[in-house]
């Protein structure tokens, strides 16, 4: 289901624009679809609440708890059944936060991501996605939406989107909380400036070099990290909002010296914040996690050589924290054989 469906079904029962919008304000806020004071607007028309119980049955099955794994660190992962059975992963997160998934599985093929590995099933319906929130609600207080789940934002641009404005509007979260995560497409610095609701950017770089940011994001757009630097800083100064770098650290690939005189050279003087992200380790998979005290002394020299850094310690590290992990294990995916190492091109 799309929100635009819903709507219109609504609209069909004879709700008007307020009726409509008080309908979706109470679904966001993880009430009951007839919540509201009669003073905050009309009375429903009788058709709309004869609809209700079947409607709010309908929007309960769009995203229902198949399991929850709460973290030593406050956070907890969400195995989320879609109506088809298909699943995909939430984390709630410390301060106020969720991550959700736009779609099911992935067809960046990053090659140090499980979520990737079996490419893309199938997109997540923009009903689908705001689910994950309301099903959230129920637990706790939800401020702040990251897009940075199962799957690429910007290969389901409509249903992102879609989720993005009703989220900013009747479910009351601020526009820079709305965090729309990619690796880089030209289509997202076309679409975003122009909507009501403009998300903050969240830009996976991983990489200064071109050539190993190809090898660890095969099948992502052709943008080298100069050109995504500069996309970003422009969406930046027109938003207002810095740009997120995400940047998943991982042993002996991007942890480099190298790679710290890269980030200086790209980032310093921009409107960015730099989110190093220790690797969440994947059992069957060529990569590490570095070492916390490695990981820390990298974001100091940035900070030091005046990159504004933030060293994330990776949600839900005892929970297969890592994007696509839970469902991989749920499946049983955790029986396929290891991959041989992955050999990267070295400067020479």
């Amino acid at each position: 289901m799309r929100i635009e469906h819903l709507r219109q079904r609504l609209a069909d029962l004879g709700a008007k624009p307020v009726h409509i919008q008080r309908v979706l304000r109470a679904w966001t806020h993880a009430l009951p679809l007839s919540a509201g004071p009669a003073r905050r607007g009309p009375n429903l028309p009788q058709a709309v609440l004869d609809a209700l119980p079947a409607l709010t049955a309908e929007l309960d099955g769009l995203a229902r708890l198949h399991s929850e794994h709460p973290a030593e660190d406050g956070s907890a992962r969400l195995l989320v059944q879609l109506p088809d059975g298909q699943t995909v992963e939430s984390v709630l997160l410390p301060r106020d936060g969720l991550c959700v998934s736009s779609q099911v599985g992935c067809a960046v093929g990053c090659v140090f991501c499980m979520t990737g590995r079996d490419g893309l099933l199938r997109q997540v319906g923009s009903a689908e996605i705001v689910a994950q929130v309301v099903l959230a609600r129920r637990q706790r207080a939800v401020k702040k939406v990251v897009f940075m789940g199962m799957g690429e934002p910007a290969h389901n641009m409509e249903n992102v989107i879609e989720a993005i404005q009703l989220l900013g509007t009747e479910g009351g979260i601020g526009h820079k909380n709305l965090v729309f995560s990619t690796v880089g497409d030209h289509r997202v610095f076309e679409r975003l400036p122009t909507l009501t609701v403009k998300p903050a950017l969240a830009l996976s770089l991983h990489t200064s070099r071109a050539d190993l940011r190809f090898e660890l994001l095969p099948k992502a757009p052709r943008i080298s990290p100069d050109e995504l630097v500069e996309l970003g800083e422009t969406y930046a100064r027109r938003t207002g909002y810095p740009i997120q770098y995400q940047w998943t650290l991982i042993d002996g690939v991007n942890d480099t010296p190298e790679e710290l005189d890269g980030i200086v050279r790209l980032l310093a003087g921009k409107y960015a914040i730099m989110n190093m992200i220790p690797y969440n380790a994947v059992p069957d998979l060529p990569f590490r996690r570095p070492a916390w005290d490695k990981a820390a002394d990298i974001a100091r020299q940035l900070h030091r050589r005046g990159i504004l850094t933030k060293l994330r310690n990776s949600a839900g590290q005892d929970v297969e924290g890592g994007c696509g992990q839970l469902r991989a294990r749920v499946l049983g995916d955790e029986t396929r054989p290891a991959e041989a190492p992955v050999k990267f091109v070295s400067r020479s």
